[in-house]
């Protein structure tokens, strides 16, 4: 008998990109080529293709969306879910929320208690909260938090244990005098009055949990504990039933009762461990002003954030935080935007400056205009890359979670093997139940499900608070091996500013001088270069008259009586004047890639008064940085559009082995991927809009602060600020947080693999099996917030 056909699922996709009744055509014809499609149609004008296909075809769809050269955004959804205990409830959370029609992916973080769903159109959140609740779970949007404070909630879980370890402390203390060879025992009606509130009130926890996870088909943590201490719990009571008159056996409630007492006791040092992750996010959400004062036909306001529009002028006064991004039009101070940037000293502000909202102003009273507001903001973008890093796996979880679907079930069958192996063996019932009891408690797949999220979380939040953004989980994966840094030059090791470097003339002075009158007013980086070394030596400029500018040759003016020409090469010989004596100056400059700029008097003297050289300066810091990455053993890089002599200085300077002058931007991509065609791992850093394809095509890509929105967007790691000493320590904290994720599942795997046998060959009885697995799931929460003390090598040199 045939199998009746699914019914096809009806996809409602947003299309990017058309422009036109042959895009839709082609997207069209593109999706119904896709296995199992069985109707497609393309609105041009609503920009949206109708499809219908099976449910788990919209991978397949998107790729043929993108291979046709369109995209489909996908909508992210936060939500947070409570309720979850270990790596099994992460993954059962998953897989639910992953089943839900329009659900492209769904990622459960256990560390902090949060699922990012992506979905295809819109979709009702609604829909994935009951998808979690039918799964045994609560679920609900961030901003519809209980009005009660975590404070209370964690004095109210304080409290249980309290209660807890107090009524179990009385069970424990006849166990330990045992040992020491005076035999005492609580009468048994004492012992049961003791243990039944902590196992059926402060242990209804582990039961409702269990529960809701049977009910759902699968198990958790506390299907293990719940099951472990009712045996032990249930032995106690069968073996005090049967007891002969007078004579009292040894019960195990103790064994039950302590276990419940310390697993809720680990459980909250790991939740207080856990919100620690989390500091960088809530220090960094704390910077945004909730109002701001407006001025509007001279007269202030005080106004909400969100009732604010672009160009609106707000007045910052001295110790408040500025509003929102926006630069200065009146005033000077300074900012601190050290939790912005990982800046530490003050930044100066005058008129015409930009400023970042959540920057603290320091002396002075300003007065911004808003340029970015809401989401666009710089701290919005920053909170927004830091909680995607956060949510997002590392490839190597990928072999947690198979492990994690099968443990529960896995744990329970060693424990039933345990029971029925002693039973043969010979053991009494009591023996066997115990040994099988302290399997079911030992095993513990909260370490296994903390592991690598508490580690990126924590790496991620510090790299942060030092101006270092990590995109993705994947990035930090792929950094920590990298052998090769491939930097970009202008604005990235060079400060992007021409500067004066070489003068030379009979009057050095003097030609600076006319040089610079002969500037005053251009905005042309090459004047602001003269006009800067000017200031630098306090001379006073003459006043200019008959000023012109001298299409692609320069500038020329007189000063009294004399006429004055600045200008290029060509300006040179249309004045029919030689270089003389200054021809060797200008061969060796123009060898060092200088831009060359001769000062010449027209009148009424023609000749040629001094030869002006500019060239790039290099950023402070630099030269540290290389030195750094070299000792490491890690080879650099010099990609760059500039001749080979300007290139050759900056690598001579910074002591760069390989050097790649005169790339076009389009080659810039090439040339990274024949790096990584030879087998290295290679970091591309840059900042321009031309080193985005470069940043793309490098194994992982270092987009510089300052630089374009495109190449932050296709960076795997943006520096907040334009230090070419962070490129060294980002890779440093990607190694670290590596190094974290590898320790922790080490521990992990191998606490459960030697804990789980000696549990069932009889060496741990369930009490010390409790105390470590409490002690697991802290000892891996712990080792991952020590990433929390890491400091940049050459801010902990400064102190």
């Amino acid at each position: 008998m045939p199998t009746p056909a699914t019914a096809p699922h009806e996809f409602d996709l947003p299309i990017q990109g058309m422009t036109c009744a042959s895009c839709a055509g082609r997207v069209e014809r593109a999706l119904r080529q896709v296995a199992g499609v069985s109707a497609a149609s393309v609105n041009l004008a609503s920009e949206r293709a109708r499809v219908l296909a099976p449910e788990d075809a919209a991978d397949a769809l998107l790729q043929a969306v993108e291979k046709a050269g369109y995209a489909v955004p996908l909508q992210s959804l936060e939500l947070n879910i409570d309720g979850m205990t270990c790596a099994s409830c992460a993954g059962r959370v998953e897989r639910a929320l992953a089943k839900v029609p329009g659900v492209h992916r769904a990622s459960v973080n256990l560390a902090s208690e949060k699922a990012r769903v992506e979905t295809l159109g819109a979709l009702q959140p609604a829909d994935l909260i009951a998808a979690v609740q039918a799964a045994g779970y609560q679920a609900r949007l961030p901003e519809s938090a209980p009005a009660s404070p975590a404070a209370e909630k964690i004095d109210r879980e304080r409290w249980a244990i309290v209660l807890a370890l107090a009524l179990s402390l009385p069970l424990v203390v006849p166990m330990v005098a045992g040992g020491f060879g005076l035999p005492w025992m609580l009468p048994a009606w004492v012992q049961f009055a003791l243990a039944t509130p902590v196992q059926f009130i402060l242990g209804a926890r582990f039961y409702r949990s269990a529960w809701s996870a049977v009910r759902a088909g699968a198990g958790n943590m506390d299907l293990l504990v719940a099951l472990g201490t009712s045996a032990g719990y249930g032995l106690s009571l069968y073996l005090w039933w049967r007891a002969m008159p007078g004579h009292m056996p040894h019960l195990y409630f103790e064994a039950s009762a302590v276990v419940i007492a310390l697993v809720r006791l680990g459980k909250y040092l790991e939740s207080r461990a856990k919100r620690q992750t989390g500091d960088a996010i809530r220090a960094l959400q704390a910077l945004r002003p909730e109002r701001a004062v407006r001025v509007r036909e001279g007269e202030e306001e005080e106004v909400a954030i969100a009732d604010l529009r672009l160009g609106d002028l707000l007045r910052v006064k001295p110790g408040e935080r500025i509003p929102v991004d926006g630069e200065v039009v009146e005033g000077q101070s300074h900012a601190d935007e050290a939790l912005i940037s990982g800046e530490s000293l003050p930044v100066p502000k005058a008129p015409g400056d930009p400023v970042t909202g959540g920057a603290l102003n320091g002396e002075g009273r300003l007065l911004v205009r808003a340029t970015a507001l809401g989401a666009e903001s710089v701290l919005a973008r920053i909170i927004r890359l830091v909680e995607d890093a956060q949510a997002a796996k590392a490839p190597i979880q990928k072999l947690v979670d198979r492990v994690s679907e099968v443990f529960v079930p896995t744990v329970i069958g060693i424990a039933l093997l345990t029971l029925f192996g002693w039973l043969l063996a010979g053991a009494g019932l009591e023996h066997a139940l115990i040994n099988a009891v302290s399997v079911l408690v030992i095993a513990c797949p909260c370490a296994l499900g903390l592991a690598t999220p508490t580690a990126i979380m924590a790496g991620t939040g510090v790299a942060a608070r030092h101006g270092i953004l990590i995109k993705d989980a994947g990035a930090l994966e792929v950094a920590y091996r990298v052998t090769d840094v491939a930097f970009d030059k202008t604005g990235t090791l060079t400060s992007g500013e021409p500067r004066l470097i070489h003068l030379a003339a009979d009057d050095e002075t003097q030609a600076l001088a006319l040089a610079g009158a002969l500037q005053r007013g251009s905005e042309h980086p090459l004047a602001k270069a003269v006009l800067d070394a000017c200031a630098e030596r306090g001379l006073t400029l003459d006043a200019v008259t008959d000023s012109q500018a001298l299409a692609g040759r320069g500038i020329q003016g007189r000063i009294g009586e004399r006429a004055l020409a600045l200008g290029n090469r060509r300006l040179l010989d249309e004045q029919r004047q030689a270089p003389g004596a200054l021809l060797d100056a200008a061969t060796a400059w123009e060898a060092e890639g200088r831009t060359l700029s001769w000062l010449l008097e027209l009148h009424p003297q023609p000749r040629l008064l001094g030869l002006f050289a500019f060239g790039d300066s290099l950023k402070p810091g630099a030269a540290e940085a290389i030195a750094t990455l070299r000792a490491r053993g890690i080879r650099n890089h010099l990609i760059t559009g500039d001749n080979r002599g300007s290139a050759r200085v900056v690598a001579d300077a910074l002591g760069i082995e390989d050097v790649h002058a005169e790339v076009l931007p389009a080659d810039k991509a090439a040339t990274v991927a024949s790096l990584t065609a030879q087998g290295r791992r290679v970091a591309m850093v840059g900042d321009g809009l031309n080193d985005a394809p470069a940043l793309a095509a490098a194994d992982v890509g270092i987009a510089m602060g300052g630089g374009t929105d495109v190449a932050m967007h296709a960076a795997g790691i943006t520096l907040m600020r334009g230090d070419p000493r962070l490129v060294p320590a980002a890779l440093e904290i990607s190694r670290r947080t590596y190094e974290k994720i590898r320790q922790n599942l080490f521990w992990a795997f191998v606490y459960n693999l030697v804990g789980i046998p000696l549990a069932a060959f009889g060496v741990l009885n369930p009490v010390l099996a409790g105390a470590a697995m409490a002690l697991s799931s802290v000892s891996v929460v712990s080792n991952a917030l020590l990433l929390k003390t890491w400091t940049p090598h050459f801010e902990d040199a400064s102190r």
